[in-house]
């Protein structure tokens, strides 16, 4: 009994894992180049790097938004025939 609960959830930590990687890997690259232009360029604006790493994820999330429901609708389909 307690073993089916621990492994609902490391499957659910796993996918949550999996469906959030691409995302944060986007904002992870995204904020690598605008540091190193601020960088190069000299300029400091702690605001000058949220819009651009905000946009690219906006932009992986919905390019991958038929890949993160399906990934999420097997999930709920293994938690329901499961248990």
């Amino acid at each position: 009994m307690a073993g089916e609960g621990i492994d609902a959830l490391r499957m659910a930590l796993m996918y949550t894992l999996i469906l959030s990687a691409p995302i944060l890997g986007a904002g992870l690259v995204v904020g690598l180049i605008v540091s190193l232009v601020q960088a190069v360029t000299q300029v400091q604006e702690q605001t000058l790097s949220f819009v651009p790493k905000i946009a690219a994820m906006l932009l992986v999330a919905i390019a991958l938004m038929a890949w993160l429901v399906m990934k999420l609708s097997d999930f709920a389909l293994e938690m329901f025939t499961a248990f």
